[in-house]
């Protein structure tokens, strides 16, 4: 054995160590190495060896070199421990015989443990019981440790933890045995331990106070008072023989400060006493620390008494005011109470350590568990493990918690047990970490590895703690009462009646088709569907929302991430039960695309896209299609989404109606150019040459003026040049069958929304040719325009194709649209004949005029029309006006004193409440509305889509008819030239 051999088993001072085990004279020293190069610290194991060595008598002395001469269990052992434990080495030299229980060392069951302890001890009395019941439990302890130490401290953990708390069992037990030794009237009373936190979960550190509950009642006969006396100096007795100092040491703490009233309280208090503090005065936090709560020493049918009396309390408690939030809080204040200087080393109480995982699963079983007994568990790695066969959480999330709280435990006894000492910091020194490391198996870099190991579980404990812990749906389910909780069919049908469900029945025939069988995906259900028939009910549809549901749950089947979302996802299954019971539109498009479901589960998702990404996103979606009528295809499924989204950020209240007209205005303008290029590309395979022609896509309308709604059709004039030296006619052919590609493929029925493409406004209406060339439009537009058709051309705006082709469009047409001087008496005379006979004749047969959103009194038409008859009239001397929307050329028209702020506002009001009325009625009725609903249950469908309150629908047709009123007299006088004193004004406008 050499020095450089030393330093290849992992020494760092090889030559001192080579030195000590020069001193095993009588040992093989050679037959050590391997085993020394296996342990925490080699140089320490040297070291507690030599003094072992020279404690022992010369026949133990050659026994034992016998067991570290062969490669066995035996041996690993026994370096093992001293190589872990400088204070366990100086209990095993104080006591060198006790080497044989390290070398035999197993992990006995908790009857074997409690007899070996009181046997050990006897019948003995005072200091000498002291002392020997410190000797029982250290020789316990040891056996213990070298078990833990010579295997896989990780894999082992939940036993080795379990040991320990069921050795401070049998310690409390047997102090309790000396205590009432030592008192003549010990018989008056009967006393039972309960053992909380993690001695009472059975996941017990190596060094840890000892939290109990002292819990009396008095003997057959005997006076309660005097009987609480008896228990109270047993008790105090008890923490005292467990804590104080003798020759042979301590053991732990014994902390009663978890009773009612903390160290304020009685140490000892009656069952009955209890009862009545919890049901009264306790606060959130106790019934959490309750449940770990077990019987550990004294009677033990006593003890099974008071957890019958406590444990309903500890399962109900999730029924307390803010209680989920007040558990939120308690976290957060034990975070705060680490020593600053502490806490960017606590594996215990900082971020990402072990109490992060500890409240998040107690958390989940105190509010699932009230319905769940199969979560009534004690150990936190029992519950991690309940919690995922239920559903509740995540498999890959709950292995990572598993895996993460057995390493950070292990790390923990590991720096424990170097000193024996209560901490639960990492380590400063590379000497201390690479000893904690290696115990944990590194061998190369072992300080630096398992740094690296605790911050990376660290980071991983944080992330999901903050996604358990923080659910929205654990104060949602917190809320239930049980009966809703369980989600039983018991009174279920009445249940879901008063909840509003119009098809009790069926909603039960639902729900049994989501929760039925022993599935994860149904446990997973039945987790989610009680706080969803709330929220489904809380809206205007809950019979829609469920049912739609059913077919999306159905439709994704297993896929996993579905329903993981649901659960894990911040708001997402409020957000989708919302929209679902409030949008037939939404619905429908989901039933069609369940796989958008995703976007509720990313808030950033359900930002609507710009156009570009847009653009991006459908060429995408057509280049893998191997035609263009497949490629149109995809393109309108990728529409089919984006409308999903921007729907259900609407619903949700992210979007104002600014925010909806502009990104469905984008989602069409997209949708042309891309369809557009598929259409050149289709003609350009067939022609097998390059298009013939530039094409460029002017938006007219709605879709011009950036205000499209979701039943909007595009609304547009197509205009194309042919390229240099090309045959007109051909030029002329080629573009019409392009236009007639795009109108095709996109207005045509199919799984996702047709896209109406509408060029009636183009020049001669429907009687003209579909497409023009600029050219055509110079000559149309210098001979035969009409008023009207400057009027309409105010909102044209290039929106899709040849961007050159379109800026000189629209420099064509600003003559037109902005008249230096106004437009002539004679076209305002025309507009307004124009519009007089569309009011006239365009509203259907039997409609109320006033109720119409477009073409009734006050209503879209009106609003636009009067704003573009000003427009016409002074855009050419205010370029501020030359805008082809309507809002904004109305604020311009107030600041340049055109039109007063008073009549501005009417007109505002009136305009932006018809269009959100418009939007919300296509919301909630899945198809284009144009006019007030007549019936109360789609006027309150549509004031829910517009986030009104609940039953709030008989207040729509007042407020639409009273603005609309308003509005209408400003355009009487401003549109018509009607003196305000002509206006004939409707004393019953709900009429």
């Amino acid at each position: 054995m050499s020095a450089a051999a030393l330093t290849r088993a992992g020494f760092l001072d090889p030559t001192r160590s080579l030195g000590l085990l020069g001193q095993l004279s009588e040992w093989d020293v050679d037959a050590l190495v391997a085993p020394l190069a296996e342990v925490a610290d080699p140089d320490g194991a040297a070291l507690g060896l030599v003094r072992l060595y020279e404690q022992l008598t010369p026949s133990d002395r050659a026994e034992l070199g016998q067991v570290l001469a062969d490669d066995g269990e035996p041996r690993r052992r026994v370096v093992g421990l001293i190589g872990a434990s400088v204070a366990l080495t100086d209990a095993l030299v104080r006591r060198p015989e006790q080497w044989r229980d390290v070398a035999e060392a197993s992990i006995d069951d908790e009857s074997t443990l409690r007899a070996a302890i009181s046997d050990e001890v006897g019948t003995a009395v005072g200091g000498e019981a002291r002392d020997l019941l410190r000797v029982a439990y250290r020789r316990q302890l040891m056996r213990i440790a070298a078990v833990d130490v010579s295997g896989d401290s990780i894999e082992q953990l939940p036993v080795v933890a379990q040991a320990l708390a069921e050795l401070a069992g049998a310690a409390l037990q047997t102090a309790l045995d000396i205590a009432a030794r030592e008192h003549d009237d010990s018989d008056k009373c009967r006393l039972t331990v309960i053992a909380m936190g993690k001695c009472g979960a059975r996941e017990l550190n190596y060094i840890s106070d000892v939290d109990v509950i002292f819990v009396a009642e008095p003997a057959d006969g005997a006076d309660e008072d005097e009987a609480l006396a008896v228990a109270t100096r047993l008790a105090t007795d008890l923490m005292r023989i467990c804590s104080a100092s003798t020759a042979e040491g301590s053991l732990w703490e014994v902390d009663a400060a978890l009773r009612p009233e903390g160290k304020q309280g009685p140490l000892v208090r009656t069952v009955a006493s209890h009862k009545q503090y919890y049901e009264r005065w306790a606060k959130t936090w106790e019934f959490q620390a309750l449940l770990k709560a077990r019987p550990v020493a004294g009677d033990f049918d006593l003890g099974q008494d008071y957890l019958d009396v406590i444990q309903p309390m500890v399962w109900q408690a999730a029924h307390r005011e803010n209680f989920v939030e007040d558990v939120q809080a308690m976290r957060r204040r034990v975070e705060q109470h680490v020593r600053a200087g502490e806490a960017a080393r606590q594996i215990k109480l900082g971020p990402g350590g072990l109490r992060d995982i500890e409240f998040s699963m107690q958390l989940l079983q105190l509010v699932h568990g009230r319905t769940d007994q199969r979560l009534r568990l004690r150990s936190t790695l029992a519950a991690i493990d309940a919690l995922s066969n239920r559903g509740y959480i995540g498999r890959t999330d709950a292995n990572k918690l598993d895996q993460a709280y057995r390493t950070l435990r292990a790390m923990e006894h590991r720096i424990q047990l170097a000193k024996m000492k209560r901490t639960h910091l990492m380590p400063t020194s590379d000497a201390d970490r690479r000893r904690v490391g290696r115990g944990l198996g590194f061998r190369a870099d072992a300080e630096t590895e398992v740094e690296k190991l605790w911050r990376s579980q660290s980071r991983e404990v944080r992330r999901l703690h903050e996604s358990i812990f923080y659910r929205p749906l654990l104060s949602a389910v917190a809320r239930l009462s049980d009966d809703d909780a369980r989600l039983s069919t018991e009174s279920a049908t009445d249940r879901l009646s008063a909840l509003g469900y119009r098809d009790a029945k069926g909603a039960i025939r639902h729900l049994e088709a989501l929760t039925s069988g022993v599935s994860r995906r149904a446990a997973i259900q039945r987790t989610l569907l009680p706080v969803m028939l709330q929220w489904f009910a809380e809206e205007a549809d809950p019979d829609l929302g469920l049912l739609t549901f059913r077919k999306i749950s159905e439709a994704l089947g297993t896929s996993p991430w579905y329903l993981r979302m649901l659960r894990d996802e911040g708001s997402a299954a409020e957000t989708l039960a919302r929209v679902l019971a409030t949008s037939r539109f939404v619905s429908g498009l989901l039933e069609r695309a369940p796989s958008a479901a995703a976007l509720v589960g990313d808030k950033d998702a359900l930002v609507p896209l710009g156009r570009d990404a847009i653009m991006t996103a459908m060429k995408s979606a057509a280049s893998r299609q191997d035609d263009e009528e497949k490629a149109v295809l995809g393109l309108r499924a990728t529409r089919r989404t984006e409308l999903i989204r921007i729907a259900i950020a609407d619903l949700s209240g992210d979007l104002d109606t600014d925010g909806v007209e502009e990104a469905l205005t984008a989602l069409t303008a997209a949708t042309l150019h891309v369809t557009l290029g598929i259409a050149v590309r289709a003609v350009e395979k067939e022609s097998g040459a390059r298009l013939l022609t530039r094409i460029a896509i002017i938006g007219m309308g709605r879709l011009g003026g950036r205000e499209c709604g979701y039943s909007s059709d595009a609304d547009v004039m197509f205009v194309h040049e042919p390229v240099e030296g090309a045959d007109p006619a051909k030029a002329q052919a080629q573009a019409e069958t392009v236009i007639g590609f795009i109108r095709k493929h996109l207005g045509s029925t199919g799984p996702d929304p047709a896209l109406e493409v509408d060029a009636s406004l183009r020049p001669e209406g429907k009687a003209g040719p579909l497409v023009r060339t600029l050219e055509s439009y110079a000559a149309y537009y210098d001979r035969w325009s009409e008023g009207w058709e400057a009027q309409a051309l105010l909102r044209a705006t290039p929106i899709a194709g040849d961007a050159e082709l379109g800026r000189r469009f629209t420099e064509l047409i600003d003559p037109l649209r902005y008249p230096e001087g106004g437009i002539s008496d004679k076209a305002v005379r025309q507009i307004r004949t124009l519009k007089a006979r569309m009011e006239a004749e365009r509203i259907p047969r039997g409609g109320d005029r006033k109720r119409h959103f477009k073409l009734g009194h006050g209503g879209l038409s009106d609003v636009e029309w009067t704003v573009q008859l000003l427009q016409l009239e002074h855009a050419a001397a205010i370029p501020q006006l030359r805008h082809p929307g309507t809002m904004t050329p109305l604020r311009v028209l107030a600041e340049h004193g055109l039109i007063n702020e008073d009549d501005a506002d009417h007109l505002r009001q009136s305009w932006t409440l018809a269009s959100q009325l418009r939007n919300a009625s296509v919301l909630w009725r899945g198809r284009p509305v144009d006019s007030l609903p007549s019936d109360l249950t789609d006027a309150n469908g549509i004031a829910r889509v517009m986030r009104w309150p609940v039953g709030s629908g008989g207040q729509l047709s007042e407020r639409y008819l009273r603005a609309a009123r308003k509005a209408r007299g400003v355009v009487e006088e401003i549109f018509y030239g009607e003196s305000p004193k002509d206006r004939h004004w409707d004393p019953n406008p709900t009429r």
